[in-house]
């Protein structure tokens, strides 16, 4: 998987690669020939008393070691640079791929899960690619040109380069062996870490009022205790590896040294090529020692791999659409206000649609069939838990339709592209959601290139523009994600941003719960000629909020059981007796 991922985002940088190539084999050749210059130096220079052997030969190693040293340096400073570039793009690639996931995939990663998957999981691979351009393309190439030099310098003690390498391996496999299940799990815990982190932060205010502070930090102890415990593990059976490998080299030098100063006594061999043998035997294990930290490393690469994998090959949004989506330009236009083409026709129109969460045996909505015209208003109302919000999150397409037709103006919505689709819709979340940036920055969202004037005509529109104006800059007053700003200031905010974006459709899911009755109804009644041409859907849970809409639909356990008008559902409607009596004194009345 780590091969693969880094191979397909390898190819721009072919040069670099192979001048990596080049610079390692340099690099490897300058270190292998520099032992057979030493034994040069100790035979026909010191043996023999002969200075000027010593003197051009000396010279010689010189000049290698200058070309190892600039080879190696080069070849470190390019191979950080391709691991650098990959690391970028795979971050684009996971930052793109999380922005088109479907809400079922995003919600089953999880929001701390993808931030580890894009930085943390980004760095492993980001390191392994940078050990692989420093390391493994030397090793092999030093390993059997050290063996080679080694048998050419004397064959009888080469029983000993390969009695040492199959024992070497035996460690380097059994400890990858053991490693790969620690950091597959400890990249798990680390996204249980981040994932409690992340909520005893948002959730700071509810931990203080419950007094919750003592469970808290049980559980992030606990959670911690366990990335630790994990990372023990792991450092302890990487920790084994250099004593055990220190062990082979330290007893397979002794035995050099004492079996060939055995062959030296007895004339079959000289003493540089003692000298020298022992040098390879050295950068043998120095190149099986690379190869060890390479591969002790790639473990946990290899386990980010497959989680960055994961992610990327999700199925997303911009393939999702059954069937082939029709060209943009082909489409009529969807905008209803602020665009040339006229609203009229385009009805939003719901027929017989179910929705299911993924593996779920209940269906959160079956048989929602309704139509919404241009100019109206449609209230949705209902119990707790009986799919409203999942109504609304079907029409741009944040969920996908398990069964049934979403069409806009006698279009299926899953031949419009997302993008275009969702350019037509403005909607204002059920959680209130404000950006690190200025208030300006924030409505801008909705309308980049909207003016000041724009903008407090939807902040009047909102109700919003008052305490807007009391900030100390106004609409330059820097807000952090809302930071600052009570729930119904960031509520009445997030429709000035929604009612600002020129759209066929506007969609409201339970946006005025943070509102007072009185502010409630002035932004209800200002939005009346404001989207006087657009198709508006409407969640709420208070009956004087959907009051005034023109068809009001009544949701009870994914169905609709009631239709019509408020003075029509009094009359027809128990769901909605029941509803509307559980919060007026008297529902005789309208």
């Amino acid at each position: 998987m780590l091969a693969a991922l880094v191979l397909r985002r390898l190819a721009p940088y072919r040069l670099h690669v192979a001048a990596i190539t080049v610079l390692q084999l340099l690099q490897v050749g300058a270190t292998l020939l520099l032992p057979t210059l030493n034994a040069g130096i100790v035979d026909d220079g010191l043996v023999a008393g002969n200075s000027s052997v010593v003197l051009e030969l000396g010279g010689r190693m010189l000049a290698l070691a200058f070309v190892q040293v600039l080879a190696a340096v080069s070849a470190g400073y390019l191979g950080a640079v391709v691991a650098m570039k990959i690391g970028r793009r795979l971050r684009q690639e996971l930052f793109e791929k999380i922005h088109a996931l479907p809400a079922q995939e995003a919600d089953r990663f999880g929001p701390a899960s993808l931030v580890v998957r894009t930085t943390n999981d980004v760095l492993q691979v980001q390191t392994a690619v940078i050990l692989v351009f420093s390391m493994l393309v030397a090793a092999p190439v030093m390993g059997v040109g050290g063996v080679l030099l080694a048998v050419a310098q004397d064959g009888t003690l080469a029983w000993l380069v390969f009695a040492i390498i199959p024992l070497l391996m035996l460690i380097m496999l059994r400890i990858v062996h053991k490693l790969v299940p620690l950091y597959r799990q400890g990249q798990g815990l680390v996204d249980r870490i981040n994932t409690v982190t992340r909520e005893q932060i948002l959730g700071v205010m509810v931990i203080r009022a419950f007094v919750r502070r003592p469970y808290e930090k049980e559980r992030f102890a606990a959670a911690n205790g366990a990335l630790t415990a994990n990372n023990l593990r792991s450092a302890r059976i990487v920790a084994v590896m250099l004593p055990l490998v220190m062990i082979v080299v330290n007893l397979s030098s002794v035995a050099v040294v004492w079996l060939g100063g055995l062959r030296i006594v007895g004339g079959a061999m000289n003493l540089g090529a003692l000298t020298a043998f022992t040098a390879y035997i050295m950068q043998i294990l120095l190149a099986i020692m690379m190869a060890m930290y390479v591969l002790s490393a790639a473990p946990r690469a290899e386990v980010s791999a497959e989680r960055i994998s994961e992610v990327l090959a999700s199925p997303d949004e911009r393939h999702a659409a059954n069937g082939n989506p029709a060209p943009a330009a082909s489409l009529p236009a969807l905008h209803g206000r602020d665009s040339s083409t006229p609203a009229g026709g385009r009805v939003l129109r719901f027929e017989d649609v179910s929705f299911a969460f993924p593996g779920a045996e209940a269906r959160v909505l079956e048989g929602i069939s309704f139509e919404a015209q241009p100019g109206t208003t449609t209230a949705i109302i209902g119990s707790t838990g009986g799919g409203k919000s999942t109504l609304l999150r079907l029409v741009p397409r944040l969920l996908e339709a398990s069964s049934g037709t979403i069409t806009i103006g006698g279009e299926d919505t899953h031949g419009i592209p997302v993008d275009v689709l969702r350019r037509s819709i403005a909607a204002v979340p059920q959680r209130n959601w404000l950006f690190d940036g200025t208030v300006a920055d924030n409505l801008r969202i909705a309308l980049p290139a909207a003016s000041d004037t724009q903008l407090w005509e939807a902040l009047d529109t909102a109700q919003a523009a008052s305490f807007v104006s009391a900030l100390p800059d106004g609409l330059n007053t820097v807000l952090a994600q809302g930071g600052g700003l009570s729930g119904g200031q960031k509520q009445r905010l997030c429709i000035a941003r929604a009612i600002l974006r020129p759209a066929s459709i506007h969609l409201f899911d339970d946006s005025f719960s943070a509102l007072d009755a009185v502010t409630e109804s002035r932004i209800l009644e200002a939005l009346r000629p404001r989207l006087a041409a657009s198709v508006v859907l409407m969640v709420a849970q208070r009956v004087r909020s959907v009051e005034a809409a023109d068809r009001i639909l009544v949701v009870d356990n994914g169905r609709i059981v009631g239709s019509g008008t408020h003075a029509r559902l009094l009359a027809e409607s128990g769901h909605y007796r029941e509803f509307v009596a559980s919060q007026l004194d008297t529902a005789d009345g309208p």
